[in-house]
């Protein structure tokens, strides 16, 4: 699945790199690419529309950097959009004080699982201030 969503961005972002200004025709249609390739990943409508609207106003606004080609323009919007929607921040790891720390791991329909247990024991050696 993400394989699938990676491509189709990828795809929709080498469409803008011969260009050298985004009209508002290319933002409509950079972003119905990015609408499809969401919703094919199974991303919630609301969610998809809401990114959608977002991503839209700030490449048609006034936040354009010189520094960037169109496509680098969009990719950035696109990424500092995808942060906000999922959360923005890291979060640190809280221990129990009193062993175990309970954690769940939750993964994709049809993604390839990954072994819990060597993941867990990196994380305690990195984080676990009781170690």
């Amino acid at each position: 699945m993400f394989d699938t969503l990676s491509d189709r961005l990828s795809a929709t972002f080498k469409s803008l790199r011969g260009k050298g200004r985004l009209s508002e025709a290319d933002i409509d249609a950079t972003a119905r690419e990015i609408r499809i390739a969401l919703l094919e990943a199974d991303v919630a409508l609301p969610v998809v529309r809401t990114f959608i609207k977002n991503v839209k106003e700030r490449a048609l606004g006034a936040e354009v950097s010189r520094a960037l080609n169109p496509a680098q323009q969009v990719l950035k919007i696109v990424n500092d959009e995808l942060v906000v929607i999922l959360g923005g921040e890291t979060r640190r790891l809280r221990f129990a004080n009193n062993p175990p720390t309970v954690t769940m791991l939750a993964g994709l329909q049809g993604a390839e699982p990954r072994p819990a247990g060597p993941e867990d024991r990196e994380r305690r050696a990195r984080h676990d201030p009781r170690r």
